[in-house]
């Protein structure tokens, strides 16, 4: 199972890197949602872990890509970002998110919606 990173911030990045592989995802991470977007178009991914706040492209311009593109409009998303306020968490949903959690945030309750999501796509197959 492969998962898609994109996030700016080098530690939370590394955190998110280093609890996926140690949890047995194969992880794609990249610094910014244009570079993100262009690794899913060349690899592909099943899961996306998207910050909102990024240069270049934010998580919200990503994910609408990702729900207009027929390859990868099912693949389940969380966002993972600073970003607390209700207006923004309606904004994920609105756009596609199928979750959304906040940083900084429980290392294990990451790892459940992961696993959340990784069963959505099990059903599916």
């Amino acid at each position: 199972m492969k998962v898609l990173v994109a996030d700016d911030d080098d530690t939370f990045r590394s955190l998110v890197i280093e609890l996926l592989t140690e949890a047995g995802y194969e992880v794609a991470a990249e610094i910014n949602g244009r570079l993100a977007w262009e690794r899913l178009q060349a690899e592909g991914a099943d899961i996306a872990v998207l910050d909102i706040n990024m240069p270049e492209m934010d998580g919200f311009e990503l994910l609408r890509r990702i729900r207009t593109d027929d390859r990868f409009k099912d693949m389940p998303a969380l966002m993972l970002t600073i970003r607390a306020f209700a207006d923004d968490q309606v904004h994920g949903y609105d756009t596609g998110a199928d979750d959304y959690l906040t940083k900084p945030f429980n290392t294990e309750i990451f790892l459940a919606r992961i696993k959340v999501l990784e069963r959505r796509i099990l059903k599916k197959q």
